[in-house]
């Protein structure tokens, strides 16, 4: 049987892989993002392809009132949501705290965590009531190791570690499972975002060293939800085998 997977954050990187990872498997998806016409894309693209159905809903997650609005309007077949895999998330940046842009910490808090918390706040209730579902988190390294510069960024991800333990914890009793998936260093659009748009310093980061790709990070995330209702992996860090962690990482050259 299909299952309803919930994918914020599904218009490119780890969010795009997971959502054609589970759209591959026959399950029907929810999948959110920004930009409008790139969600109709995916969606058209994967309803075709797949021959599965996609409900896509444009939401900024930094908006408590567009994400409830959009996820209580939910068509009534659309609301059991199996998965939620919240990895809507960014960096802005990579400063000393106190060369940093205001600006840009709010736009990581408002994303990487409170609309982290938004979603699941008015998904997780349905979880709970039938006593079955599934969350994953999307962390970082980052959440285990604060490294030069990352400061803000550092936080956010270490707040979703925080979060998943507590979310363990607080729905335990409804044998609902969470899991936080901190991944090394990924190529995606994550350097190009954080550096506003320089490809040259973004692409210089992943270069000497094989990274992972998304679709690395998308299998992983895949495996973690398709165990047996009585195993549940709950922290897991993911990295290129030339990345010990946050900050070491062995390049050639």
């Amino acid at each position: 049987m299909s299952r309803i997977v919930c994918i914020t954050g599904a218009t490119s990187g780890i969010g795009q892989a997971c959502a054609a990872r589970y759209a591959e498997a026959g399950d029907k998806l929810i999948i959110t993002g920004r930009r409008a016409d790139r969600l109709q894309q995916l969606q058209a693209e994967w309803q075709e392809r797949y021959g599965i159905q996609v409900l896509a809903l444009p939401v900024d997650m930094r908006h408590r009132e567009q994400v409830e609005r959009a996820f209580q309007d939910l068509p009534e077949d659309w609301r059991q949501v199996d998965i939620l895999i919240n990895n809507a998330g960014l960096a802005l940046g990579l400063t000393p705290l106190h060369e940093g842009d205001p600006a840009d910490w709010d736009t990581m808090i408002d994303t990487n965590i409170k609309g982290l918390l938004y979603v699941t706040r008015v998904i997780a209730p349905g979880m709970i009531s039938r006593r079955k579902g599934h969350i994953v988190n999307i962390g970082s390294t980052a959440a285990k190791d604060t490294y030069p510069n990352g400061n803000v960024y550092c936080a956010t991800k270490r707040a979703v570690e925080a979060l998943s333990e507590a979310m363990r914890i607080d729905f335990l009793p409804y044998g609902i499972k969470v899991t936080a998936v901190h991944p090394g260093a990924v190529e995606t659009e994550f350097s190009v975002v954080r550096f506003k748009g320089d490809t040259r310093r973004a692409a210089q980061v992943y270069q000497g060293f094989q990274p992972l790709t998304a679709d690395d990070v998308a299998e992983v995330i895949f495996y973690c939800t398709s165990l047996p209702p009585h195993v549940c992996i709950n922290d897991l860090v993911l990295t290129p085998t030339a990345q010990a962690n946050a900050h070491f990482i062995h390049k050639n050259g």
